[in-house]
């Protein structure tokens, strides 16, 4: 009996534990990948789904043509396993407001590529220690509509890490290679990076700035930089929002400024 009852103890404190394990993995807060430029290397977990949402307006001007253009970023994730998840992102549907250099105005708008992609995170996601490595993967067939319709496919494939190198801080680099394709349906390769430096003054209060770094911004051309800035709040473990306000200061494809606000919710 007393053997019985020890076993019965050994079964109630085993279950105890693993039930506190997951009740504290389901209580880690959500872990977005915006606001910013460069992606997190983690994934949502598995079962999980993830919608990440908002509007951007963008301020451009190129060739003596100015114009700005109002978006609705989405990236929805699904956690198909511990390491791996699917990803679905647009810029939805575009709306843009040009005046060219006589100052005619005029207005186009049309639904924005779909990329299908996926995240596997090669490092073990219950080791909350050490910096975590990751890879994101996106294809891009033709899709859009109108003057926003990607005509031909295109791509990238990045390594992402998350390093928590002192307490508050973090820092999230991304570097990768794409296959992009111009203004004119042509496709080139292209060498990019981004990184993200992170605060955290309080549980609920995270503060960045990033950059991110496309070479060549076009065949035959430089290099595009864009810088980066901005803020998450969580509401809730599951909700966080965001806004964040960033610049092009190099090259001619990037926007001149940006601003941009949004959500993102686990389910």
């Amino acid at each position: 009996m007393t053997q019985n009852i020890r076993k019965l103890a050994v079964a109630m404190a085993v279950a105890l534990l693993g039930a506190g394990v997951a009740l504290a993995q389901a209580d880690e807060p959500i872990n977005a990948d915006r606001p910013g430029i460069a992606d997190g290397s983690k994934v949502v977990g598995q079962g999980r789904l993830q919608l990440e949402a908002g509007v951007q307006k963008e301020f451009r001007r190129v060739a003596g043509v100015s114009d700005h253009r109002v978006m609705a970023p989405l990236l929805l994730r699904a956690g198909v396993s511990p390491r791996w998840e699917l990803r679905l992102e647009t810029n939805s549907y575009v709306f843009q407001t040009s005046r060219d250099s006589l100052g005619s105005l005029v207005r186009d708008e049309g639904r924005a590529p779909v990329a299908l992609g996926a995240k596997y995170q090669v490092t073990d996601p219950t080791d909350r220690a050490a910096p975590s490595l990751g890879v994101i993967a996106r294809l891009i067939p033709p899709s859009g509509s109108g003057n926003f319709r990607g005509r031909r496919t295109s791509g990238d494939l990045r390594l992402a890490a998350d390093w928590d190198f002192a307490q508050n801080w973090s820092l999230n680099p991304n570097v990768g290679v794409g296959l992009v394709e111009d203004d004119e349906g042509r496709t080139f390769f292209a060498r990019t990076f981004a990184a993200t430096l992170s605060y955290n003054p309080t549980a609920s209060l995270s503060l960045f700035v990033d950059g991110g770094l496309q070479s060549p911004e076009k065949r035959s051309g430089r290099a595009a930089v864009i810088l980066d800035a901005g803020l998450g709040y969580l509401l809730t473990p599951n909700v966080q929002l965001d806004f964040s306000v960033g610049k092009g200061v190099r090259g001619s494809t990037s926007p001149r400024a940006f601003v941009s606000a949004g959500v993102s919710t686990r389910f």
